[in-house]
């Protein structure tokens, strides 16, 4: 074979090849292509099926859902016409009911008519009878019942007199198995007025002519001491004694130190009076320090404010009827513990609300208002406990009594002022206020003397028995008693008491 024939052969076996692998690729297809849409038909149907199977549920469930909603429709037209029924029964009702309220007014408005017309007939019908009566009796309708009740009076008069000391008695029987509620209300009574203070203290001098150094050459000496004390130095025709005046206690005590140094000293220029009175400044300043820290510690009152016990020692120099107010709230603060304890309140609250119930006092010559104000606006700014301040706050009345406490605070400021001794007053006062006491109780008729004893804590008043019944000696002691709460101030209380003495007397012969 030739080359060329060999060639030929080479390209006419690769040109078969390269057609039967085409052949062969399109069979390949041509099969892949029918089993491809084999499959597509199937998925089509497949879908279609699923399709009708959705349409045809979803029909069901329209179908079902417009079944719901026409039975709802049913029940709700059928309500519906229900409640219009009711709604025409109601107002039917209504209208009958208005037509029977219209019916039943104008029978009462009648009625009321008839009433006012009866009223008015019986009106006269009583007025006839009053005057037919005044005629017969020949007495006026207020005459009438004056002598009917004189007459139940005089017929029941006993009995009521023993109703009454029955009655008396189950009230003490009663207090007495309440003696802790009638402390708390009692107490009220004896509540004590504001007192009046010293305002002025007498230097007594060796001779008078210690007024003439004290006054100095054209008055430098007593100017120099007025400015420097702040105090007024009267100084009169008194023999041995100059007169120191002033609203500050604590002054007028720093002012006699002063005072008293100077003249023994015998040195007095304003140089000196400046230095004599820093001294006795300080001096002062140190026993109020003492003074507070010791009343505290008495009363058993600690954990004080030191400034409360500064102010507190104030009230050494401070009186009231001679009673010094630093011992009267020591005393106080013993009694309001004692009460305490006995009534089962707080002791420790008790005894600081009556240390504390003056400490106003201290300051009150320089702070407007009550001492009682003053010193609630002392311990708040101090930071005292609330149940304190309503303990000493009530003492006087001014605020109401909130706590057990308060109302103790308030008996002990009584017993305190009140005990025999604690307080002194000018012979004058005393007299005139049992004279007082007298004119009142006998300012009522039918008395016949009355005497007052007990430094004016009892009077006693005999009274005519044949103008005064025992019915009516009640009742003069209440109105007696009364009319001295009112008319007249004291400490403490009043015993009233009424005696009524018949005496007969017959001759056996």
């Amino acid at each position: 074979m030739s080359l060329k024939t060999i060639l030929l052969l080479a390209i006419t076996s690769g040109l078969g090849g390269v057609v039967f692998g085409y052949f062969l690729r399109w069979l390949i297809t041509l099969g892949q292509k029918g089993s491809v849409e084999i499959s597509v038909k199937k998925t089509i149907l497949e879908a279609k099926d699923q399709a009708q199977k959705i349409v045809d549920k979803a029909e069901t469930q329209a179908e079902e859902l417009r079944h719901e909603i026409k039975e709802k429709e049913r029940t709700q037209e059928i309500e519906l016409k229900r409640k219009e029924e009711r709604l025409i029964k109601k107002d039917e009702t209504l209208d009958k009911r208005q037509v029977d309220i219209a019916r039943e007014l104008e029978q009462v408005k009648q009625r009321f008519k008839e009433i006012e017309q009866l009223k008015n007939e019986l009106a006269q019908i009583e007025i006839k009878k009053s005057a037919e009566l005044e005629r017969v009796a020949k007495l006026t309708e207020t005459e009438a019942r004056e002598e009917l009740i004189n007459t139940i009076t005089k017929n029941y008069e006993e009995d009521l007199l023993i109703r009454m000391r029955k009655l008396e008695m189950q009230g003490e029987e009663k207090l007495e198995a309440q003696a802790k509620s009638i402390l708390t209300t009692v107490i009220q009574r004896l509540a004590n007025g504001p007192i009046p203070e010293v305002m002025s203290t007498v230097v007594v001098l060796p001779s008078d002519d210690v007024k003439g150094k004290i006054i100095g050459k054209e008055g430098r000496n007593i100017r120099a001491f007025e400015k420097a004390s702040g105090v007024e130095v009267i100084i009169d025709d008194t023999p041995g004694s100059i007169i120191l005046s002033s609203f500050d206690p604590v002054r007028r005590q720093i002012a006699k130190v002063a005072l008293d140094q100077l003249i023994v000293d015998g040195r007095i220029h304003p140089a000196k009076i400046e230095e004599i009175v820093a001294k006795a400044k300080e001096n002062i300043s140190q026993i109020i320090k003492e003074k507070g820290e010791q009343a505290a510690y008495e009363a058993g009152v600690f954990n004080l404010d030191p400034r409360i016990i500064l102010i507190l020692g104030r009230l050494h120099f401070r009186t009231s009827y001679g009673q010094n107010v630093l011992q009267h709230s020591i005393e106080m603060a013993h009694l309001s513990g004692m009460l305490a304890e006995e009534l089962g309140a707080d002791s420790q609250v008790a005894r600081a609300g009556a240390l504390l119930h003056d400490i106003g006092k201290a300051v009150d010559h320089e702070v407007t208002g009550t001492h009682v104000e003053i010193g609630r606006r002392i311990l708040e700014k101090f930071g005292v406990g609330e149940a304190v301040i309503k303990a000493m706050q009530a003492h006087h009345g001014e605020y109401p009594y909130e706590t057990l406490e308060s109302m103790i605070v308030q008996t002990a400021d009584a017993i305190s002022g009140a005990r025999p001794g604690a307080r002194r007053d000018t012979l004058e006062n005393y007299l005139k206020r049992l004279k007082d006491l007298e004119d009142v109780a006998n300012s009522f008729s039918g008395i016949e003397k009355s005497y007052a004893i007990q430094a004016g804590r009892e009077i006693r008043i005999f009274v005519k028995p044949q103008e005064i019944s025992d019915i009516e000696a009640q009742k003069l002691a209440r109105n007696i008693a009364m009319r001295v709460e009112q008319e007249l101030k004291y400490p403490g209380e009043i015993k009233i008491t009424v005696i009524r003495e018949s005496r007969v007397i017959e001759y056996a012969r």
